[in-house]
Formats: structure tokens, C-alpha cells, sequence
């Protein structure tokens, strides 16, 4: 029931952002004149309880978009959904993103008539990362970590492609700290961290903080954990796996 319940969540999110940015060009890949119209379509394929539900979700991206509707400007929750979709799908317009809405709709219920055009190899692997707990959370620490008061005022840098046991760098005037990210979708789980930032952390100690953002779906958390190895009970698992390669033989090239 709650991953229904995320799945639902992080369609109407593209919904809701459809809707802010491209306002009726959205509506018209779907073939609908009217966001009424549209939102009673939405409604009737179980992603919204009302038409006011879907109304409101567009509310949540609006103060993001240069459009005539102010939105919900107290509501900022959702700002780190939006760049997380930027980073997605930011460059696409109006027609490819609702092809990209429409198969992620057609993937929750397989039953629904909708035209859907080629996706790619790559759009289908964005498909993919959307649905990572980790990679949102991220998103939030991003546009949050100012309300950390130890980071408050500090220059942030993503270190997420170099793969050195940390997500991100704060710099407070020459005072480097490194930043964890783990993301959990409610407000109670475990985390784990891998042997990679186990070492860091145990290299680093004190200026190495994880930063867990709970309850993703609903109301996103921070919670601050600063030299985690000495605050926090980790247990070794260790696990075997198998990596298959496929060679050739010896060709002169």
C-alpha cells in the first residue's frame, strides 16, 4: 500500500510541475482543452481523490515558474522536487515531458488509453533514477542545508561523481565539512552507508556529518548526525556478488 502510495505521489508531482510550467500545452498532449476536464481525468484513473487535490499539487510548483498564478509562495517543500525534475527533466518541452508523464502513468496502470511515443534508452533510465529515495533527499539537502546551523552560510559543493565516501562539501571559511545524504520515505528506517564512507567517516571523524531526510513522502525531516561512527551502532554485513564480463577473442584492430 505506501509504495502505491509513493508511486501516486511522484506522478502527480510531475503532473503538478506539468501544470505550472506548460499550464494548457500540458492539458493539450493529453487532449484535454480544460484543466477541469483534464484534472477529472486524473481523478478518474485513481491518482487524485478531487479535482482540487490536483489543483493544489500545481499550486506547490507554481511560485517556480514565471506564470500568472502566485501559488502557495509560504509552501517551499516542494522546492527540491522541482529542481529534482529540472535535473530529470528540466530541458524537455511541452510535448515530450507529457510523453514522459504518460508513461509513467501507463506504468502505474497498465489499463489506461493514452498515445505514447518512443521513449529513449536514457529517458527510461531517468524513469528509474526518479524513483531513488537517495537521489531526492539529496535534492532537499541541497536546497536546505542553510537550516542546518552548523552549514548555515557555507558554500556547498557536490562531490557526488567523484565516489569518495561523501555527497558534499561545506566550506565556512576554509573549514571543509563533508556531507552524508540518506533519505528515508517514512519517518522511521534504518540507514546504511558503505565501506567506502565507513573509511571516510573514520578519517575524517568530527567534520564528517550524515544527514538523514526522513518522511520524504509526506513532511521532509533533517536530522543531523556529526561524527556518526561514534554516535551511531553500525554492524558489518557482508555480502558475496558475482560480476559477469563478456570477452572476445584477440582480434587486431
Amino acid at each position: 500500500m505506501v509504495e502505491k502510495e509513493d508511486k501516486i505521489s511522484e506522478i502527480l508531482n510531475l503532473i503538478g510541475y506539468g501544470l505550472a510550467k506548460f499550464d494548457l500545452q500540458f492539458t493539450n498532449e493529453f487532449e484535454y482543452k480544460t484543466k477541469t476536464s483534464f484534472s477529472q481525468f486524473v481523478v478518474d484513473i485513481g491518482l487524485a481523490n478531487s479535482i482540487k487535490a490536483v489543483s493544489n499539487r500545481q499550486d506547490t510548483f507554481d511560485p517556480y515558474f514565471d506564470n500568472v498564478r502566485k501559488g502557495w509562495w509560504q509552501r517551499n517543500q516542494r522546492k527540491h522536487i522541482k529542481l529534482f525534475i529540472d535535473n530529470l527533466f528540466g530541458n524537455e518541452n511541452a510535448k515530450e515531458f507529457a510523453n514522459i508523464v504518460k508513461f509513467y502513468i501507463k506504468d502505474f496502470n497498465s489499463d489506461v488509453n493514452l498515445n505514447i511515443e518512443t521513449i529513449s534508452p536514457v529517458t527510461k533510465s531517468k524513469f528509474k533514477q526518479m524513483q531513488e529515495t537517495g537521489n531526492e533527499a539529496e535534492y532537499y539537502f541541497m536546497s536546505n542545508y542553510n537550516e542546518i546551523e552548523i552549514f548555515k552560510g557555507g558554500i556547498i559543493e557536490d562531490a557526488r561523481l567523484w565516489g569518495d565516501g561523501y555527497d558534499f562539501q561545506i566550506n565556512l571559511n576554509s573549514i571543509y565539512l563533508l556531507a552524508e545524504v540518506k533519505g528515508l520515505k517514512d519517518a522511521q528506517g534504518s540507514i546504511r552507508i558503505t565501506e567506502n564512507e565507513f573509511k571516510k567517516a573514520n578519517e575524517v571523524k568530527a567534520d564528517y556529518h550524515i544527514i538523514v531526510i526522513s518522511n520524504l513522502v509526506k513532511s521532509p525531516k533533517m536530522t543531523l548526525i556529526s561524527n556518526p561512527l561514534q554516535e551511531l551502532n553500525f554492524e558489518l554485513t557482508e555480502r558475496t556478488t558475482t560480476q559477469k564480463t563478456y570477452s572476445t577473442k584477440s582480434f587486431k584492430w
